[in-house]
């Protein structure tokens, strides 16, 4: 009986196949790509040791180029597993982009995804006018360390603290920050929310903490679910977590600092929950609100006593 490894033998012939298999499955694409035919590329040019970012005339030229047998059977076993068990491609070779910067990530942390990194590369302006005024940030829930990476590089002048309640989650930042040379401007904290804070003050807090619903988690894709729990889910209406932000935040921020959240596509559950509250919504590229910012002094009008206790929930977000 023939097989794959066998009979298809150029780039091109594997892109084909693999491209085929994806869309019979019904792969959900969300973890870097979002269709069958990029996440191929992706996969069969890691499995060839060649970059993601392969210049588009260089890859052409590499179309009819035939593989071989260990190229192939390294092909094969990639998509084999991205179809048959479900595993985001991220996680299949280890490694997660936001725009330009490259992160580790295995199954301990979710895979990087935030609407923060465009608003970083940016310096966070308008609404952050002068980003020098930024001496010390706090990135809540960094689970692989991506964000606390980019507010770094962002504020030059800055020290950041990057915090999380999961231990493996902080084992995969710690992996970044030193693949970024950044471990002397970088802290890895490990607390559930602002826990082991305490006494400390930020200029700036950026945080992409669980927010997904109970009964969403419950519809997820498959892929999702490859993913840690904890990094995902907060109560039932995805806000525990954000409760517990907000009910923190204005002891750890200075007098001029600002806190800034991504909620994803729970602004309406957010403007529900507080009414009164004057959040600033920042759109995403998209055009959809999923980032609020609220001042020092607005967080401290309006959640001038701690929240509520909520449940304790993980904060291991790694987006």
């Amino acid at each position: 009986m023939s097989h794959p490894v066998d009979e298809l033998l150029t780039l091109r012939d594997w892109l084909r196949w693999a491209v085929s298999r994806f869309d019979k499955a019904g792969l959900f694409f969300g973890h870097g790509c979002d269709n069958a035919w990029d996440e191929a590329v992706w996969l069969l040019l890691h499995a060839l040791h060649l970059s993601p970012h392969l210049p588009e005339a260089q890859f052409k030229t590499f179309l009819d180029a035939r593989l071989t047998r260990p190229e192939r059977e390294a092909a094969i076993k990639l998509i084999n597993e991205r179809v048959e068990k479900r595993i985001p491609a991220a996680y299949l070779t280890h490694e997660a982009w936001l725009g330009d910067y490259r992160f580790y990530v295995d199954e301990r942390v979710i895979v990087p995804r935030s609407y923060f990194a465009e608003l970083l590369a940016e310096g966070l302006q308008p609404w952050l006018p002068d980003p020098g005024s930024v001496q010390r940030g706090l990135d809540l829930c960094t689970g692989s360390g991506c964000l606390a990476i980019l507010m770094a590089d962002t504020f030059a002048d800055a020290r950041i603290d990057a915090a999380d309640i999961s231990p493996d989650a902080l084992a995969v930042a710690r992996r970044n920050v030193a693949d970024y040379g950044l471990g002397e401007r970088i802290e890895l904290i490990e607390s559930d929310v602002f826990s082991a804070l305490a006494g400390r003050r930020y200029d700036l807090i950026v945080s992409n903490p669980p927010y997904v619903t109970r009964a969403a988690m419950a519809a997820i894709p498959a892929e999702y679910r490859r993913e840690p729990e904890i990094a995902l889910v907060a109560g039932d209406d995805g806000l525990d977590v954000v409760r517990r932000i907000l009910g923190g935040a204005g002891d750890r921020l200075t007098d001029e600092g600002s806190l800034l959240v991504e909620v994803g596509h729970n602004a309406a559950l957010v403007e529900e929950a507080w009414p009164t509250v004057p959040f600033t919504w920042i759109d995403a590229p998209s055009g959809e609100s999923k980032i609020f910012l609220l001042t020092a002094s607005e967080v401290r009008h309006h959640f001038a006593a701690p929240a509520a206790t909520s449940p304790r929930r993980g904060s291991a977000a790694g987006r």
